[in-house]
């Protein structure tokens, strides 16, 4: 590869895929924006002009126009099957956000025929895997400081959802990155799942919260809440208990008041600026693999991990609809760089 930039294209140029264009532009090295698409061709003009991108209305088209070294798919969840094997079919490396496709079986299309392809091409969005205090706290668990986990508490709350969101778009588009980030915290993947919810809230009407109970390969037991209507700030926190002490994800604040007999640090109203630095890292480590092995240019979770995603959800929706818990076939995923500049 050249000492050019890379050229990339983001299709989707809502709230996610705005981001990573705007994260490219001002904070990744070695790579530029070239080109986005979206079906409101308004939209991506109006991400693409500032920076001089060319924008167009046919994801299709800006994946076949032969001119980007690889592309960022932040397009509607149902979309991501199509344009990712089309990426495939073009030799285009790809990060498609999360998750890899609704369905088990677009997932296992993914993996198929990006082993057809002859080589790996397709990175998942999971960015915790990048942030600081997660690869942290991996870690520290690995290297023994509380002896062998043998349960996680996991919490993920979200301000509020728009309109149209029910339980299973919890379970989709939340739960999911607990699902892949518990078995790659503590090492051992999920062998069965076991679905649970509180009363109806009186806010909306789906279940919310709702908890989930990993069980993994090595024993350990996880619980997850996630609420998606938690309306004080959005708010992720993990803490994992060992034989000998427990180890706490921490949460990056700029300042902490104390004042009138009371503590306050400020939250977050999105995921944004949480991980926002986990993004950073996952798209510079991205654009470096495709820069310097582009025999292999992955840098985090890969399709294999989208598919243990997908399995892990499917099994998830199943307890919620038996009541019981429900076994999942179990598939090692692959490894991801731990935090730190690569530039």
């Amino acid at each position: 590869m050249s000492d050019q930039q890379l050229r990339i294209g983001v299709i989707g140029t809502g709230v996610m895929g705005a981001d990573h264009v705007k994260t490219i532009t001002e904070s990744v090295s070695g790579a530029r924006i070239a080109a986005v698409a979206d079906l409101d061709l308004d939209r991506a003009r109006a991400v693409a002009e500032p920076i001089g991108a060319v924008a167009s209305g046919d994801a299709l088209d800006l994946i076949a126009g032969e001119t980007l070294d690889g592309v960022i798919i932040a397009s509607a969840d149902r979309t991501h099957a199509e344009l990712t094997l089309a990426a495939i079919a073009a030799g285009l490396p790809v990060l498609c956000e999360k998750p890899l496709a609704p369905t088990v079986a677009e997932c296992e299309a993914i993996v198929a025929a990006e082993q057809a392809a002859g080589r790996p091409l397709v990175q998942v969005g999971f960015m915790r895997r990048f942030d600081p205090s997660y690869t942290d706290l991996r870690r520290r668990i690995a290297a023994g400081e509380i002896g062998a986990a043998l349960l996680a508490h996991a919490v993920h709350r979200n301000v509020s959802m728009p309109a149209g969101w029910d339980a299973t778009a919890t379970i989709v588009n939340s739960l999911v990155h607990e699902l892949d980030v518990m078995p790659w915290l503590l090492d051992s993947p999920v062998v069965e799942v076991l679905w649970l919810a509180a009363r109806e809230s009186t806010r909306v009407h789906y279940a919310d919260p709702q908890v989930t109970l990993l069980r993994l390969r090595n024993g350990a037991l996880v619980t997850v809440e996630v609420t998606a209507n938690a309306v004080y700030g959005y708010e992720v926190r993990c803490e994992t208990v060992g034989e000998l002490g427990t180890l706490e994800l921490t949460t990056p604040v700029t300042a902490v008041q104390r004042r009138g007999g009371g503590v306050r640090h400020d939250l977050a109203a999105d995921w944004r600026p949480r991980f926002a630095e986990a993004y950073r890292i996952e798209l510079q480590h991205w654009a470096n693999a495709i820069r310097d092995t582009p025999e292999h240019p992955v840098a985090g979770p890969g399709s294999s991990d989208g598919l243990v995603a997908a399995r892990l959800t499917e099994a998830v929706l199943r307890s919620r609809e038996t009541g019981g818990w429900q076994a999942v076939p179990t598939t090692a995923t692959t490894a991801s760089p731990e935090s730190g500049d690569p530039e």
